[in-house]
């Protein structure tokens, strides 16, 4: 089987991460916000998970989310994994310094995989969503929240325009991000069975563009495409998508940013779960449930 394009500077993004690590608690609220819906999503489903597993943990907002919701006992394990062992300084309870592009987990070993905004940065996120399914417990179930491809499009408009005008061309500045209608293809394509996808918007309001920069590299969130320019953005060009930015997206002197989160959710298969009927075995007509009249496709209606 052929591999995967390599998108992403994997270790280019643990630098990032180790590097934001300090500063990571100033620009978390996008994690805070994500980890406290995960916390309502597992307050509703009627399970009990002996061993839980975290990818991208970071500095465990997740973990501080749970100990205070309504899911707290819902989990009796949780084991938090990062990428960046400088996060995982900050983390107490279990943790683990690992790749959530390949979850170091034995097969039917996990009741519950949570991640929050860590996948995005895969490159083949298929074959890690496969992985993880491989490492639950059958009826096992996994939760993850990635950022979806409207993040930062303003952003995104505005670099490229101001580098187009002042230097005649543009490279990717703003990594791509997984488009939400593709979610439950991932999902079923992984094996998940029930799989469901949500999308939310978040809108996030800064002065100046210099403080959205200053707070994506405090997240750990800057660009590592291998294919990204080599090159930095000049004062000029900061200057200039500033400027864009204030003009299109601009409200009482301020910029406005959009944070798009796709969360899929999705069970292991197990025997005991939902299954679709065969064609052809359904005991009741579909005229008769809806209380129709049936005719036959040639027939006109009549007046």
């Amino acid at each position: 089987m052929s591999q995967p394009p390599r998108l992403f500077d994997r270790r280019l993004h643990r630098r990032r991460l180790q590097r934001a690590a300090p500063q990571f608690g100033r620009a978390d609220y996008l994690k805070a916000r994500v980890a406290d819906d995960l916390t309502h999503r597992l307050a509703t489903i009627n399970r009990r998970f002996p061993i839980a597993v975290e990818l991208g943990a970071r500095t465990g907002v997740f973990a501080r989310a749970l100990a205070s919701s309504a899911a707290a006992d819902k989990i009796d394990l949780l084991v938090q994994t990062d990428l960046s062992e400088t996060m995982l300084a900050r983390v107490g309870g279990a943790r683990a310094v690992a790749d959530e592009a390949r979850p170091p987990f034995g097969p039917a070993s996990i009741d519950l995989f949570i991640t929050a905004l860590s996948l995005h940065w895969v490159d083949d996120l298929v074959g890690a969503l496969v992985q993880i399914r491989l490492a639950l417990k059958p009826d096992g179930l996994f939760i993850g929240a990635l950022l979806g491809g409207a993040t930062l499009a303003q952003l995104r408009a505005c670099l490229t325009e101001a580098e187009i005008e002042l230097t005649g061309g543009a490279g990717p500045r703003v990594s791509p991000f997984l488009d939400a209608v593709d979610g439950g293809a991932l999902m079923q394509r992984a094996g998940f069975a029930l799989p469901v996808v949500d999308v939310d918007r978040l809108e996030v309001r800064h002065d100046h563009l210099l403080d959205l920069m200053a707070e994506l590299r405090a997240m750990g969130e800057t660009n590592v495409l291998f294919d990204r320019p080599r090159t930095p953005l000049t004062r000029g060009v900061i200057a200039r998508a500033s400027e864009l930015y204030h003009q299109r997206f601009g409200q009482d002197g301020r910029i406005s940013s959009t944070f798009e989160v796709v969360t899929l959710t999705g069970w292991a298969p197990h025997a005991s779960q939902p299954q679709p009927l065969a064609p052809g075995s359904a005991t009741v007509r579909l005229a008769d449930a809806l209380g129709a009249c049936e005719q036959s496709a040639g027939d006109k209606a009549g007046g």
